[in-house]
């Protein structure tokens, strides 16, 4: 399989002809072009970073073949487009781009106690690769290539080694990256390889890497 990271928490998976593409957001310059390419597309929640309104409504009235799998607070404000745009639920399991995928999560990592609680999914694509959306919850299933989120108001260090340990991947991937410098990305991979023994791995926006 093959992952490309694009802008910040934005991936797409490809194996053969099967693709499928993760949370295109509103951060992510190329997001558009990505989904006039795609035809299936999961959205962990509802944040703009993760979830580009405007973009995907076009999408779907232009891409007859675009489907759409997301929590229910992203299917209401997109509409149901003829049964194209699908709410998921924890523990669900869905075909999207020829792919396997089990939903898991549930909650938004918490970023103030002040702020009401938000919905977030993670995906498990294949059995493989786990996209977490804003959240260190372990699926406690075993996954090959974690995707771990780095930057953001939520985000913390150490939340984020424990998240690496409980899920002890073969592979771990640095995503939701946007607000750290080079610098930034650097230090938290070098203190994530130090406490969990897994390489964090950095990968450039548009670069693709085999999974």
């Amino acid at each position: 399989m093959e992952l490309t990271k694009h802008t910040h928490a934005t991936v797409v998976l490809r194996d053969g002809d099967r693709s499928v593409l993760l949370d295109p957001g509103a951060y992510t310059p190329a997001s558009a072009d990505l989904v006039a390419a795609a035809d299936a597309v999961l959205v962990t929640h509802d944040h703009p970073d993760h979830f580009d309104a405007e973009v995907l409504s076009a999408a779907l009235d232009a891409q007859p073949e675009l489907r759409v799998w997301a929590p229910a607070s992203v299917v209401d404000a997109l509409g149901a487009h003829d049964g194209r745009v699908v709410a998921v639920s924890p523990g669900d399991t869905i075909t999207a781009g020829g792919f396997e995928v089990r939903v898991f999560g549930g909650d938004h990592a918490v970023i103030h106690a002040d702020l009401p609680p938000m919905t977030n999914v993670g995906f498990l694509v294949d059995g493989r690769v786990f996209h977490p959306g804003d959240a260190y919850s372990a699926p406690g299933v075993p996954v090959e290539t974690l995707l771990v989120p780095t930057s953001g108001p939520w985000a913390k260090l150490g939340e984020l080694v424990d998240f690496v340990r409980a899920v002890q991947p073969t592979r771990a991937v640095q995503i939701h990256d946007l607000m750290l410098s080079e610098v930034g990305k650097g230090s938290f991979a070098q203190f994530a390889g130090q406490l969990t023994g897994i390489d964090l791995v950095t990968v450039a926006d548009g670069e693709t890497i085999t999974v």
